[in-house]
C-alpha cells in the first residue's frame, strides 16, 4: 500500500538517502527542510519540498494537514561542539522542533514516527562496547541530552495518544552527500582534504573509536522501522534500535583506510582533544537484526571507496 511520508531534514545528508529509499518502496514523499544545511539539489524529481523551520507554525500545520502516514524526523542541530557552546539553541531545534512536529502529527493522524537518535551520544563514555540498547544513559554533551529527551517525549506521546514511535540510535553515519564542513562528517572532511593533497587534523591521540555505518544501510533501517510491527512499550528502550555495525575503528585507522581509498597519503596534524567527544563507540545491533530484520550490508572499505568516488566527482 502506498504511504504518504513526511521527511523532516530530507534535503540533508541522511535525509536525502531516506527520501530515495521511501520512493523505491513506492511511497509518496514530502520533504520539510529549511535548507540551512540541506540542499535542494540533493532531492530527486517527484518530491515536494516545503521550506520551513521545524519550530515554525508552518511546519506544525504541514504535519497536521498533509494526510501523512509516517513522519520521519531527521531535521536537527547536529554539531556536538555547537551544543556545548550554545545548549539553548540546541534544545530549541532538537527538542522543541520535535515537539512542534509531534503536536502536528497527533492532530493529523500520523500513524508512526521514525526518529533519528544518536547511539554515539545518548550512552556516553563508560558503556560496554558494543553497547546494547539497555545500557545506562549518560550523555556527555547537550546534543546527546536533547536526543535522549526527545526519546522520552516520543514514549510519552505513545502512551498518551497512541502515536507509535521508533527511535533509531545511529552510530557514525558516512557516505555520499555528507557535509564536509560540520563536526560530524569526519569521513567527508578527511576524504576531501586527502583528495586535494591537504593535511588532515586528528584531535587527541587518534585512538578514540567510532562505529562507521554506510548511509544506504541506514536508509534501509528507516524503511523497515516504518513498517515492521513494534513491541509493547514496556520501557524507553523497547522501541529503540541501534543502527551501526558493532565494529570499532580508531580515527588513526580510518585515516589509513581513507588514504588507501584515495590512493595517496596525507600529512597528519595533531590537535588537543575536543570537549564533549566520547572516546569509544560501537553499537550492538543484534536487536535490529532480530526485530527489524536489518543488518548492515556495506563493508567499511567498500563504503569508503564509494564515498571517495562521489567526492571526486563533485
Amino acid at each position: 500500500m502506498k504511504r504518504r511520508v513526511l521527511v523532516s531534514g530530507g534535503a540533508g545528508f541522511i535525509g536525502s538517502h531516506l527520501v530515495r529509499a521511501y520512493l523505491a518502496s513506492g511511497d509518496t514523499v514530502t520533504v520539510l527542510d529549511d535548507l540551512s544545511s540541506g540542499k535542494r539539489e540533493n532531492l530527486p524529481e517527484g518530491v515536494t519540498l516545503v521550506q520551513a523551520d521545524v519550530r515554525s507554525p508552518e511546519a506544525r500545520a504541514l504535519a497536521a494537514s498533509g494526510g501523512f502516514t509516517i513522519l520521519n524526523h531527521h531535521a536537527a542541530q547536529m554539531d556536538v561542539r555547537r551544543s556545548v557552546e550554545d545548549p539553548v539553541f540546541d534544545a530549541q531545534v532538537n527538542v522543541l522542533g520535535l515537539l512542534n512536529l509531534l503536536v502536528g502529527a497527533k492532530a493529523g493522524g500520523v500513524q508512526r514516527v521514525v526518529f533519528a537518535s544518536s547511539g554515539g551520544t545518548v550512552y556516553g563514555d563508560g558503556a560496554v562496547a558494543p553497547t546494547p540498547e539497555t545500557a545506562a544513559k549518560l550523555p556527555a554533551s547537550p546534543y546527546g541530552t536533547a536526543k535522549l529527551t526527545s526519546e522520552y517525549y516520543l514514549a510519552t506521546f505513545a502512551q498518551l495518544f497512541g502515536l507509535a514511535a521508533v527511535a533509531l540510535r545511529y552510530s557514525n553515519v558516512y557516505g555520499p552527500r555528507q557535509n564536509p564542513h560540520g563536526e560530524a562528517g569526519v569521513v567527508a572532511i578527511f576524504g576531501r582534504r586527502m583528495l586535494a593533497g591537504e593535511p588532515v587534523t586528528i584531535y587527541g591521540d587518534g585512538e578514540q573509536t567510532r562505529d562507521l555505518v554506510y548511509v544506504e544501510d541506514v536508509a534501509a533501517a528507516n524503511v523497515l522501522a516504518a513498517e515492521r510491527p513494534l513491541p509493547p512499550l514496556a520501557s524507553l528502550d523497547a522501541r529503540a534500535f541501534n543502527v551501526g555495525t558493532g565494529v570499532e575503528t580508531t580515527v588513526n585507522r580510518l585515516a589509513e583506510l581513507l588514504a588507501a581509498a584515495v590512493g595517496r597519503s596525507s600529512d597528519i596534524r595533531r590537535a588537543p582533544a575536543r570537549s564533549g567527544e566520547i572516546l569509544r563507540s560501537s553499537l550492538d545491533v543484534s536487536k535490529a537484526a532480530r526485530e527489524l530484520g536489518w543488518r548492515p550490508q556495506v563493508p567499511l572499505g567498500e563504503g569508503l571507496k564509494r564515498t571517495v568516488r562521489w567526492i571526486g566527482e563533485g
